[in-house]
């Protein structure tokens, strides 16, 4: 007899305790060897006082188990709250969101009867690091943080599972036509470490046209690695034009830890009526199965669900008068998918247990160590408050203190310059960036050439600007790392 495996799980809000009451039946009729040990997570635990929405006895169970099941949680509307889901994932390392996702036609409609894609999506940085600040009445901010370490771990991450999974192509989805640095640094980790990967196809698309092309024609498309938010996006529209989001689970990997979830909401409209799909958490199990191990319980559970969906069984998302027999509430769903175990489906492709389907415990190669940088002060973006509406009038008052040593360099309002040589037309808000560098930088060239400037330079300015009543908000340094740009140019510098 086997041994049974510690679990964690949160039944979560909303349809989660329901759906997760019918996942756990279906796993033990499979006789999956799992022992649960539940924790309260979710909107109850957010209005007790823990606005992680997690409560610390819980994460106990989590370092013991290092395994997570969890239904969707509601996080309340309004400020104080962060995301449980952002917080599991970064607190834990769990940096790959896998999400597979394949057509199930004919037994659930779509137009897209041979997608077979898997967005594989970096978990803890973009714009998710959730830094965001109000700095001016009308401006508010949200960083966007990505590093190296991160883009390298989630690019080999995806890389290691192409030739473990024997797919043949991997499309990395950036902006980084508008996004020079962020996103422009994920596509040269892409091309860097595909180097090591000369099996593997590998092609890079702008994510606008990307995403089109997902939603039109999938099957153009095998794995795909992308940053956080538009992961987020692109895996949902990926399981939406497969037949439904409630159909698709997710794991979210790290080194030490695992998150296994339906990538759905908690949709509270539907809670407690028993109309919820559980086929997104049920499908995220097999991904826990799969992940500890279990492969012949994983491929029972699977098999029986496909072959549920083959004879009609269907719930009320994706209850198709041409593809379905019967429209079942959640529970009787669950039903069909237990009276079914120990079948294979007829005519969609069966989980074989001996094949991984999609093994989530892959140790991607090591970065090779890197030199050090060398990294050299060239010039500060000064963001001032200024209820002035006149840029030519800013930009006068501030070379006229500036001093000798540096100088003002251009003035832009929502990242367009409006000085010098601005456009009357241009709409200005009352919060604006002001680019200072060395007073002798060859800055007017078709090449500019950055002269370092030591930081007490730019603590003079500051000082200046203060004494003369002007309202500093926050201040970026300019830096060349290795003598090459690490900031992006102002139009027309």
């Amino acid at each position: 007899m086997q041994l049974k495996v510690p679990i964690t799980v949160a039944t979560g809000d909303g349809i989660g305790p329901e759906i997760m009451t019918q996942t756990l039946r279906v796993l033990e009729a499979a006789g999956a060897a799992l022992e649960p040990d539940f924790i309260e997570v979710g909107e109850q635990v957010y209005r007790s006082g823990y606005s992680s929405g997690i409560h610390p006895a819980a994460w106990e169970s989590l370092r013991r188990t290092r395994v997570l099941l969890k239904a969707p949680i509601t996080t309340p509307l309004g400020g104080g709250y962060k995301s449980l889901n952002v917080t599991l994932r970064k607190t834990l390392g769990l940096y790959a969101n896998v999400r597979p996702t394949r057509s199930l036609s004919p037994a659930v409609a779509t137009r897209h009867p041979k997608l077979d894609v898997v967005i594989i999506r970096e978990n803890e940085e973009d714009l998710y690091a959730g830094i965001e600040h109000q700095q001016t009445p009308d401006v508010v901010q949200c960083l966007k943080l990505v590093s190296r370490p991160g883009c390298e771990k989630i690019v080999r991450y995806a890389f290691a599972y192409c030739r473990q999974h024997g797919r043949r192509k991997l499309t990395c989805m950036t902006k980084d036509n508008i996004m020079k640095l962020t996103d422009g640094l994920f596509h040269r980790v892409f091309q860097e470490v595909g180097q090591e990967y000369p099996d593997i196809e590998q092609e890079h698309q702008i994510i606008d046209i990307g995403t089109a092309r997902l939603a039109d024609t999938p099957e153009r498309y095998d794995v795909v690695v992308t940053l956080n938010l538009y992961g987020d996006i692109i895996s949902d529209v990926v399981a939406q034009i497969a037949g439904s989001v409630g159909l698709a689970g997710s794991a979210n990997i790290g080194d030490q830890g695992a998150l296994f979830e339906a990538i759905h909401g908690s949709a509270p409209d539907i809670a407690g009526q028993n109309v919820a799909n559980p086929s997104g958490l049920l499908q995220a199990a097999v991904l826990m199965l799969v992940h500890l191990g279990q492969t012949e319980a994983a491929a029972r559970v699977h098999n029986a669900w496909l072959c549920a969906l083959e004879d009609g069984c269907h719930t009320a998302d994706i209850y198709h008068p041409e593809t379905s027999r019967a429209r079942l509430s959640t529970s009787e769903f669950a039903d069909a998918v237990i009276e079914r175990l120990g079948r294979e489906p007829r005519q969609l492709r069966p989980f074989q247990a001996g094949a991984p389907r999609a093994q989530t415990a892959i140790a991607p190669a090591a970065a090779a160590p890197r030199p050090p940088v060398v990294q050299q002060l060239v010039g500060v973006d000064v963001f001032l408050r200024w209820d002035g509406k006149q840029p030519d009038e800013l930009g006068r008052k501030l070379e006229a203190i500036t001093g000798r040593r540096m100088q003002l360099k251009l003035i832009t309002n929502r990242g367009v310059k409006v000085y010098p040589d601005g456009y009357p037309e241009t709409f200005c808000t009352d919060h604006w960036r002001c680019r200072f560098v060395a007073a002798d930088a060859l800055i007017s060239s078709p090449q500019p050439e950055f002269t370092p400037v030591p930081f007490l330079d730019v603590l003079f300015l500051l000082h200046r600007l203060v004494d003369f009543g002007f309202y500093l908000i926050k201040t970026e340094h300019l830096y060349l790392l290795d003598g090459q740009r690490a900031f992006s140019l102002g139009q027309g510098e």
